[in-house]
């Protein structure tokens, strides 16, 4: 999808901001199951789908970037490589989705801990997956908004 106007940016971002909330919601609930392990399969295979169709929905996954103009194709990975963004334009591999867990690290191990408080500890585990999820999508939202924004200059 080609992207002219920053109107058209924003109404897909706000459509990206919603598909983040619903599989944060998605994970929340993974989260309040006490299975060892059982969240973060569902967080990897998860974010394995949405970060994809977010650089989709911005013109930006990997075969959309390299169908490219060569010139603009690089304007495009440079923007991203200074937001820090390794995933615009690349290929979603599960060692990308781990070490975009390892960023949130500290929320997913005291998620883990509070998991088998009963009830309580269930509802903060799933609040803290529900953050999560939305700060790695909301994330890569923002990146994508901010490549396209400055390409459209």
């Amino acid at each position: 999808m080609q992207i002219t106007s920053l109107t058209e940016l924003d109404h897909v971002r706000d459509e990206a901001r919603t598909l983040v909330t619903k599989r944060a919601l998605v994970s929340a609930g993974a989260s309040a199951v006490p299975v060892p392990g059982a969240d973060l399969i569902v967080d990897a295979n998860i974010l394995t789908k949405l970060l994809p169709e977010i650089s989709n929905r911005f013109g930006l996954d990997e075969k959309q970037v390299k169908a490219l103009e060569p010139d603009r194709a690089k304007q495009v990975l440079l923007i991203a490589a200074n937001l820090g963004n390794g995933v615009i334009g690349r290929s979603i591999t599960k060692r990308i989705v781990t070490m975009l867990i390892r960023r949130v690290g500290a929320r997913y191990a005291s998620k883990s801990l509070l998991r088998f408080v009963p009830f309580a500890g269930q509802i903060a585990a799933a609040g803290i997956s529900f953050g999560a999820m939305k700060l790695v999508g909301n994330s890569h939202i923002d990146d994508c908004y901010e490549t396209v924004r400055r390409t459209l200059a």
